[in-house]
C-alpha cells in the first residue's frame, strides 16, 4: 500500500491562514518534563494565573508528590467558575462507516464489523428515546466517512436533534470553514475533534490511510470550526497513543492559544484515555493509569480555570463521580457506542470501543447529587 505524505493536504480540504499548529508543536517539542524540579512545582501552585512554564510543571513527575494540593486548587476553580453544577449529555452513533485506517480504532475502515448507518426516521427515534430520559444535550458522531456520512446527512441530524435537545455537539470527521458554517445553521453548536497524538511521527505510524492521515487539517480543526461560527471547541489526545505528558501539554496549549485568539470561544477538553477494542494491541500503549489521568484534569483546570471538562465512560464508575466537580464538569450518561444503541430494537452496528461505566442517566444524577452537586441538563438560554 502505497502511503501519503502525512503533513500534505489531499484535494479539497482548506488551508487557513494560522500559525497555531506550528506553535504548538514547538512548544511540545521544547517541552521536557524531566527538567522540573518541585520548587518549579510549589512555585506554580502559588500563582493566580498559570503561565505555560507552570502548566508545564504540574504534568510532570515532580508534581507527583502535589496531587493532593493540585486537587484542592483544582476543585477550589471548580467551584470558583462553575458552582456546583455538573452537566450531563450522551453520545449518538448515527453512523460507524470509516475510509481511515487507524490502527487503534474500532471503526476503522479494516476492520471486519457489523456497518450500520441509521436513516433520518432511524435518527428520530434514537433523539426521541434518548430525550425521554430527560438529557437536554446530545453529542452526534460518525465514522469518518463522507461517502456514507456526508455534511447534508449530518446536518439533518443536527436538525433533528433541535427538536429535541437544547445543546447540540458533533465529533465527526474535520470539515472546511463553509461546512462548519452549514451544520452551525442546522443547530450544531460546539465541535469536538480528537487529535489522538500532538506527535506527528507517531501519527504517521498510527493512521495509515484516509484523510484522516493528514496530519496538520486535523490539527486545524477546531480554529476552522470557530471561522465558521461554531460557539464552542473541545480538545482531546487520547491518552496512551504516544507520551502522554507531551501531549497532554500540547491539548493545553492548543486550547490555550484557540482561546487568546478567540476570546468569545467556549472552550472544554475531554480527557480520553485508550480503550480496549479490536486490533488495538498493536500499538504498544503507554501506562496512564488513574493517577496520572487526575493529575492531568487538575493540570488543565489549574491552567484553564474557565475551560469546560468531559470525563467519559471510558472511565470507570468510582473514578467518573470522585473527578466531578474535583475538576471534571460534565459527565455522559446512558452511554451506547453502538450504532442504534437506545432504541428498544437493539443495536445494528457494532461498539468503536468498550466502555467502562454502564450506568444509566437515573444512576448518573443520583451519584451527583450523592456528592453534594447539582446535575444539570442545560444552562443555555435561547432568545
Amino acid at each position: 500500500m502505497e502511503k501519503t505524505n502525512h503533513m500534505e493536504y489531499m484535494e479539497g480540504m482548506e488551508v487557513i491562514a494560522s500559525d497555531i499548529m506550528e506553535q504548538v508543536i514547538t512548544s511540545m517539542e521544547e517541552y521536557d518534563y524531566m527538567a522540573y524540579s518541585e520548587e518549579d512545582v510549589i512555585s506554580a501552585l502559588k500563582r493566580d494565573r498559570l503561565s505555560p512554564k507552570d502548566f508545564g510543571a504540574l504534568l510532570s513527575p515532580a508534581a507527583a508528590p502535589f496531587l493532593e494540593e493540585m486537587a484542592k486548587r483544582a476543585q477550589l476553580e471548580t467551584a470558583r467558575h462553575f458552582g456546583n453544577s455538573v452537566y450531563l449529555f450522551t453520545p449518538i452513533y448515527i453512523s460507524n462507516y470509516c475510509e481511515n485506517y487507524c490502527v487503534y480504532c474500532g471503526f476503522n475502515c479494516r476492520n471486519q464489523i457489523r456497518r450500520a448507518k441509521l436513516d433520518l426516521e432511524g435518527i428520530e427515534r434514537e433523539m426521541a428515546a434518548i430525550a425521554e430520559t430527560g438529557l437536554e444535550e446530545i453529542l452526534i458522531l460518525t465514522g469518518e466517512s463522507r461517502k456514507m456520512s456526508d455534511v447534508t446527512y449530518i446536518g439533518e441530524a443536527c436538525r433533528i436533534a433541535r427538536k429535541y435537545f437544547k445543546m447540540v455537539g458533533i465529533e465527526v470527521y474535520p470539515m472546511n470553514v463553509d461546512e462548519y458554517a452549514y451544520l452551525r445553521q442546522c443547530g450544531a453548536d460546539f465541535v469536538t475533534v480528537f487529535q489522538e497524538t500532538y506527535n506527528s511521527d507517531k501519527y504517521e505510524t498510527l493512521h495509515l490511510a484516509g484523510h484522516k492521515r493528514v496530519f496538520p487539517y486535523r490539527v486545524n480543526a477546531q480554529e476552522r470550526a470557530l471561522m465558521g461560527g461554531m460557539r464552542g471547541v473541545a480538545f482531546a489526545a487520547l491518552l496512551g497513543l504516544a507520551d502522554f505528558r507531551k501531549d497532554a501539554f500540547a491539548t493545553g496549549m492548543h486550547a490555550y492559544l484557540i482561546q487568546k485568539k478567540y476570546p468569545y470561544a467556549e472552550i472544554s477538553f475531554s480527557c480520553p484515555r485508550l480503550r480496549p477494542t479490536i486490533n488495538n494491541d498493536k500499538i504498544n500503549p503507554k501506562d496512564v493509569h488513574e493517577k496520572e489521568l487526575l493529575q492531568i484534569m487538575c493540570a488543565y483546570r489549574i491552567f484553564m480555570p474557565y475551560a469546560g471538562m468531559t470525563i467519559s465512560t471510558r472511565e470507570r464508575a468510582g473514578f467518573r463521580d470522585n473527578v466531578i466537580g474535583l475538576a471534571a464538569t460534565k459527565i455522559s450518561a446512558g452511554v451506547s457506542t453502538g450504532i442504534g444503541g437506545h432504541q428498544q430494537e437493539g443495536e445494528q452496528g457494532d461498539d468503536q470501543f468498550e466502555i467502562a461505566d454502564n450506568r444509566n442517566v437515573e444512576e448518573v444524577v443520583a451519584a451527583i447529587k450523592k456528592q453534594g452537586l447539582q446535575p444539570v441538563m442545560n444552562d443555555y438560554v435561547f432568545l
